[in-house]
């Protein structure tokens, strides 16, 4: 398969960092070597996705000099190099993310407002939904998504608060016993490597990356009953088990004109792959829309209805007419999960194996759209799809990096369990009706979320495990390692299981995540303490928090929940 230099970049950033994990750390004395270069900072975050932008802004917001690197050019993770709208609550627009959260959302409105030429209904629409996509309630360009976070951040990279390694990945660090001193990055073009030094790191990779290069203790997989308590965990460890990933792309429709890919290499295989159904029901074929759900919602492009409005990021009705031909929308669907190998605890070669058969099937999702699905008029294939190459910022028109469901997660002082979120686990706790259930309280709480317990199909194949979620909150415990002093997670690699990963993945909730773990490295310097002795300590407790909720961030749902 021809892959384009970017797409070889993505794929070589995601496994390089295995190579190096067995035997990363290493003395400090011999981290650098002395052609490399040196920075500190106050806070180094490595990775610049949702959860790491959320914590440089915080803690530059408290007056910390902060370095965050990115393998990819792009910052922002799920909302722009992976091209995912955002999976919120239903009371995001009020009371549901932390305050910066909801100014990043409304910072996305306002560009449209201001630099777009929308119809006068569409600029007058207080929520403002430019691709009117039905997966949340701001569908928009990864582009705009991009220069937003970009101009959040922009007042401390010019003063030099804040430094932004792009095309960066760790490749290794210096552990002094508890404590990382040092993290080296390595310039995926050039090959330069820097020393980042400082106080306290975050790990706000995509796949927990940092975790086995400080030899963190961390989980993967889904854990056993015996281990998490849980009423659906596995009967024994599967480490091995974790969602799928993705690899999305843009597409619009041109009427009357073919833009028909060239059949990809693997299509015959993909289209003519079924799955293993969930007992009592038929097989189904990867590439198809034939399970129920898939059948009710269809996809047409000319009514645009179905799965073409799904992740709709562009609704040409919401702009002066002839801005433009044809709605925009983003493939990230069942039909192109990829839960056929995992990018976790693999070869660099396995992982790049895994990121070419991925953007193959989602190449062959495209081309079967294109000539043979079957249309409601009887005929086969919409050739007027094209794939939007310029959408991407890539070569290719796929997404930068994969959409990533499931991290390493670490070994945490306490782990949020499906007993502690579900309805059903909660009716069972507690004997209450519907109507008085809450999820399980966390007196350290700093930050809400909501979700449902979403599992797409597993490497194990399992397949669309849901269960129904409370209103829940986010516990300091799970965000401190069992041992590790200086190292915090700021992503999907906090301390949850299997399932319950499934609904603290999402993008407001990694948002608070990396929001709450910038204010607690500047708390803890200010007040020269750590964050396991925050936890520990009432006061320091008490007064980490109230300093969250002048910042913005909630701690409780209140009660009762607004309709």
């Amino acid at each position: 398969m021809n892959l384009s230099r970017r797409a070889f970049l993505t794929q070589t950033a995601l496994a390089a960092p295995l190579v190096v994990a067995a035997s990363a750390c290493v003395g400090a004395r011999r981290l650098s070597r002395s052609s490399d270069a040196e920075l500190s900072a106050d806070l180094v975050i490595i990775g610049g996705g949702l959860g790491g932008c959320a914590a440089a802004l915080a803690a530059a917001r408290l007056g910390l000099r902060v370095i965050m690197t990115e393998e990819t050019d792009w910052i922002g993770g799920q909302l722009t190099q992976q091209a995912v709208p955002p999976d919120e609550n239903a009371w995001i627009e009020t009371i549901g993310g932390t305050a910066s959260y909801r100014a990043l959302r409304e910072a996305v409105r306002a560009h449209y407002r201001q630099h777009t030429p929308l119809t006068a209904a569409a600029r007058a629409n207080a929520r403002l939904n430019p691709g009117n996509g039905w997966v949340s309630r701001l569908c928009a360009e990864p582009r705009v998504w991009l220069t937003v976070l970009e101009t959040q951040l922009a007042p401390f990279v010019a003063t030099g608060q804040l430094r932004i390694l792009r095309q960066h990945r760790a490749v290794a660090a210096d552990v002094d016993g508890d404590t990382v001193r040092a993290v080296l990055v390595q310039h995926a073009l050039s090959g330069d490597r820097i020393a980042l030094r400082a106080p306290h790191f975050a790990d706000a990779t995509e796949l927990g990356e940092l975790l086995p290069l400080t030899r963190t203790e961390y989980v993967t997989g889904a854990e056993s009953q015996a281990q998490t308590g849980e009423p659906h965990a596995k009967a024994s460890p599967e480490p091995d088990n974790v969602q799928g990933f993705t690899l999305c792309f843009a597409m619009d429709h041109r009427p009357g004109e073919s833009h028909v890919i060239d059949r990809p290499a693997e299509y015959a295989y993909w289209r003519d792959l079924t799955l293993d159904p969930p007992s009592g029901e038929p097989r189904t074929r990867v590439l198809s829309f034939d399970d129920a759900g898939s059948r009710r919602l269809g996809f047409d492009p000319v009514r645009r209805t179905g799965f073409w409005s799904y992740r709709r990021i562009i609704d040409r009705t919401h702009f002066v007419p002839g801005t433009y031909d044809s709605d925009v929308t983003i493939v990230n669907w069942g039909q192109n999960d990829y839960s056929f190998g995992s990018l976790i605890e693999v070869s660099p070669m396995e992982a790049a194996t895994h990121v070419a058969r991925a953007k193959q099937l989602s190449l062959s999702l495209l081309y079967w759209l294109q000539t043979e699905v079957p249309r409601p008029d009887g005929g086969a294939g919409w050739p007027g799809l094209r794939l939007r190459r310029d959408i991407m910022g890539t070569d290719d028109g796929f997404a930068m990096y994969p959409y990533i469901r499931e991290s390493r997660r670490i070994a945490a002082e306490f782990t949020v369990c499906e007993q502690h979120v579900t309805v059903e686990a909660r009716q069972r706790e507690t004997a209450r009706p519907r109507a008085e259930l809450t999820a399980a309280p966390f007196a350290d709480s700093v930050g809400i979320g909501h979700y449902s317990m979403d599992l797409h199909l597993t490497t194990r194949g399992d397949r669309g495990q849901y269960g129904d979620t409370l209103p829940f909150q986010i516990p300091l415990g799970a965000l401190i390692p069992r041992r590790m002093e200086n190292l915090l997670p700021a992503c999907k690699n906090l301390g949850v299981t299997h399932l319950t990963n499934g609904c603290y993945r999402l993008h407001p909730i990694e948002w608070n995540i990396g929001e709450s773990v910038g204010a607690l490295v500047a708390f803890c310097q200010a007040q020269r303490t750590t964050a396991r002795a925050v936890r520990n300590s009432p006061a320091q407790l008490a007064a980490f928090q109230a300093l969250l909720s002048r910042d913005g961030v909630p701690l409780a749902w209140p009660s009762p929940l607004p309709r």
